[in-house]
């Protein structure tokens, strides 16, 4: 196995956190420094910044958060962080992100291949949300997203978008990519401001009636149609 994606399973840190630490020259197997063609087998002894890594036995752990307002996806200690507000038993870590000011679904696991797969933007894998508007959505402005529009210089690629039955403020959008801030920035070039931006799917799996700040594991079905699409 590769040194990243070992210590990635190991639970010391995520994958990507892990890349760092080898590009930092951080990582020695065997005594030697690693590289990211580095592979570990069973026995060899993996130091990381001067601790020998320990690696707990690794139990597979999916689950899904409904995310409130506030709290911050990230695994980096700080206040409101993601990780703390869980408090799950496991080292796990979210898959991609949902902005601080945003709610909803997200993912976390401790599998990064299944984390690097979802995430990855050239799978273009879906993610359907719902937002409130400061004002009444307009037919134009939902066909132009639709169609994809320019925003900073990026091109957004075609969406599915609808508006809410007996809404005038709200809409549903299902995007396939990943840029920074995509739906907020898209809402505010036509001089809209988002009032509330919910995620309530990613790929198979639904929030559902899943309550704000609580979290479940995915259940089996849920996997095994996620590990299909993944494939």
């Amino acid at each position: 196995m590769k040194i990243d994606k070992y210590i990635g399973h190991s639970g010391f840190t995520s994958r990507r956190k892990a890349c760092d630490l080898i590009d930092e020259k951080k990582v020695f197997v065997n005594g030697k420094l690693a590289n990211f063609s580095t592979r570990v087998k069973e026995g060899d002894v993996i130091v990381i910044d001067g601790k020998t890594l320990e690696p707990k036995a690794f139990v597979p752990t999916y689950i899904v958060y409904n995310k409130p307002k506030g709290i911050a996806c990230t695994s980096e200690k700080i206040a409101n962080n993601i990780i703390d507000a869980i408090g799950h038993t496991e080292t796990i870590y979210p898959v991609g992100r949902l902005d601080k000011d945003s709610e909803g679904l997200i993912l976390l696991t401790n599998h990064s291949e299944v984390m690097d797969k979802i995430t990855n933007p050239e799978y273009g894998h879906e993610k359907e949300y719902i937002v409130t508007l400061n004002l009444p959505v307009r037919k134009q402005f939902l066909k132009e997203i639709a169609e994809g529009i320019e925003i900073h210089g990026e091109k957004t690629k075609p969406c599915v978008v609808s508006l809410e039955p007996n809404a005038k403020r709200i809409f549903r959008i299902t995007l396939t990519q990943g840029l920074n801030r995509q739906i907020r920035r898209m809402c505010n070039a036509y001089d809209y401001q988002v009032i509330k931006l919910q995620r309530v799917r990613v790929m198979n799996i639904k929030l559902g009636k899943l309550k704000i700040g609580e979290w479940r594991d995915l259940t089996e079905d849920e996997l095994m149609e996620l590990f299909l699409a993944l494939k």
